[in-house]
């Protein structure tokens, strides 16, 4: 199964959202999806199967309960791939980024003039 596949899935998605604040219990992950989507509890397993064996995330023992964690590696390992495609995307960002400035700009002008005819 390829990254993209695995992420393909919007539970397996929120899943590592849910993660990515930090390490969580596998009762707390599960009650959570299952509120969020509907799904049973078993079927939260399978997903965290899923992230487990494709690298996305890693469980540990902590006496009885099972702590999920994000593995970076897979997602590093995206991230430079889509890093050929960041052209598509980044030039029109910053463009439009330069446009917010510069509305706040004569936003903020028009509102120091009118505040000058304004004062006494």
């Amino acid at each position: 199964m390829h990254a993209f596949d695995v992420l393909g899935d919007p539970v397996r998605r929120r899943i590592l959202e849910l993660l990515a604040d930090g390490e969580q219990p596998a009762g707390a992950l599960g009650a959570t999806i299952q509120r969020e989507f509907g799904i049973s509890q078993p079927a939260v397993s399978q997903h965290l199967k899923v992230l487990r064996e494709h690298g996305f995330a890693s469980v540990r023992a902590a006496g009885t309960r099972r702590l999920y964690a994000v593995e970076p590696g897979p997602l590093r390992e995206m991230d430079e791939w889509l890093a050929g495609f960041r052209r598509f995307w980044t030039p029109p960002l910053a463009a439009l980024a330069t446009e917010l400035a510069r509305g706040r700009r004569e936003r903020r002008l028009r509102e120091d003039t009118s505040d000058e005819r304004t004062t006494p």
